[in-house]
């Protein structure tokens, strides 16, 4: 079985267009694919190597900062220099064995701690956007394309009402009203709200060309439910939209809490977040380069190897579906 050509779209992101599905008994599936030819390509490799770190990082990061022996929201009133105005002592922000990264100016704070800690929020915020965004994107989405009539209506209605408006401007806006209170979670729901109608559209058209071929004439004609042609008819045969779209999405969720987090609506303080530390760290660049070159840097990475492998997985599956 196969699917249909896709459209554009995931949350603040232009995704490129998504082939169909492989046809089942075909050649091997991109699935069976990936892995082998990620890990044969040199920079795919490095991308996936160091997004390994920065999850292990996430998931670990109480016990990792345990064995550096700082927390996040410790002070270290001696590895500052108060006479100067809270530079740090030594060169490169203060970086030592204490301090593996340095420690933010003024008040001595491990920048290491910091950055792991850092990548637990980014990371929490952006996976937990992307499920809710991909469950109501493919939800609505099939709904749309599959039933038709005033279902459609609404639903694409709403989807463009949705993306008529300027995001950040409008996260801002919302943020800014709301209680400062559980802010991850209002991230989250924010990001995903103006999130899903990018991926709704795109399978939206998908389920609509799906509907109308054989195989999903034949499960009508055998007496199947809509509910049993909507999950084991069509769905699968979104999975490559689906993965792609979703995989390209989380870079710009990352980017996007950052973004948010720097213009002082994100996570709150004392909660380390890359974009918080990026945005303190404004005043100090000229001192202390390195409070801003650490964080920048990570983000910078993480969403570009999470992009990198996002287009190789794009590439790989549209190559299966070509076969």
């Amino acid at each position: 079985m196969t699917t249909t050509a896709g459209g554009t779209g995931a949350a603040l992101l232009e995704v490129p267009e998504v082939g169909p599905s492989a046809p089942a008994g075909g050649p091997p599936t991109s699935g069976r694919r990936i892995p082998t030819t990620i890990t044969g390509d040199k920079g795919a490799l490095a991308c996936l190597v160091f997004l390994a770190i920065v999850v292990l990082m996430a998931v670990a990061a109480p016990l990792i900062t345990k064995l550096s022996g700082w927390g996040p929201y410790q002070f270290d009133s001696a590895a500052i220099n108060s006479d100067l105005g809270g530079v740090p002592h030594g060169s490169l922000g203060g970086i030592s064995g204490s301090h593996w990264f340095g420690v933010e100016p003024q008040n001595g704070r491990d920048l290491f701690a910091r950055i792991v800690y850092g990548a637990r929020v980014s990371i929490t915020i952006s996976l937990s956007a992307t499920l809710l965004t991909g469950i109501l994107g493919v939800v609505l989405g099939m709904l749309a394309g599959f039933y038709r009539g005033w279902v459609d209506q609404v639903i694409s209605r709403l989807m463009d009402f949705l993306m008529a408006f300027p995001a950040l401007i409008f996260m801002i806006a919302i943020l800014s009203s709301l209680p400062s209170g559980n802010r991850p979670v209002l991230l989250v729901v924010v990001i995903s709200v103006f999130g899903w109608p990018y991926l709704a559209r795109v399978i939206r058209g998908q389920t609509m060309t799906l509907a109308n071929r054989e195989f999903v004439e034949a499960a009508r004609a055998s007496g199947a439910k809509d509910t049993q042609v909507v999950f084991r008819e069509i769905l699968p045969n979104l999975r490559g939209s689906i993965v792609v779209m979703t995989t390209l999405a989380i870079p710009g969720f990352i980017g996007t809490e950052a973004g948010l987090s720097f213009l002082g609506v994100g996570v709150s303080p004392p909660t380390a977040s890359w974009g918080q530390m990026i945005a303190s760290s404004v005043s100090w660049y000229s001192v202390d380069p390195m409070f801003f070159a650490i964080p920048g840097a990570f983000l910078f990475l993480t969403v570009l190897s999470l992009t990198v492998l996002g287009d190789k997985i794009r590439t790989l599956i549209d190559q299966g579906e070509a076969a």
